[in-house]
């Protein structure tokens, strides 16, 4: 039998007209360097997401031992972007977004948390 001639007998599901779920996206940035990113996101995403900002902003300290003060804990979101700089913050989002069991994107960096994707730049 060629392809042609196949047929199906299961019936098919009708797509649903419904639209898609918006996706919440946060992003976690500092000194605006998640802003282009953001444009694009906004630009292209057809309002298929709807986009939270925590902009940390300023100079830190070398070594920051408790995020707390710049990561908030009481946040809900379907995605994480990590555009920190600072290899603190970053670790400690991660470390946060494990507990809640929400996926990150942290492009380039160097540690590995589990739940969080971190492809090279």
């Amino acid at each position: 039998m060629n392809n042609s001639e196949y047929k199906h007998n299961a019936p098919l599901k009708a797509r649903s007209q419904n639209p898609a779920k918006t996706q919440r996206i946060l992003v976690f940035q500092q000194d605006g360097s998640g802003e282009k990113k953001i444009e694009g996101i906004r630009r292209y995403g057809d309002g298929l997401f709807e986009i939270d900002i925590v902009s940390i902003d300023g100079s830190l300290s070398p070594i920051i031992d408790d995020a707390g003060e710049y990561i908030p804990q009481d946040f809900r979101t379907d995605l994480v972007l990590d555009y920190l700089k600072h290899p603190d913050l970053s670790f400690d989002l991660s470390m946060v977004c494990q507990r809640k069991k929400i996926p990150v994107v942290a492009s380039g960096k160097k540690f590995r948390v589990k739940g969080t994707l971190t492809p090279p730049t």
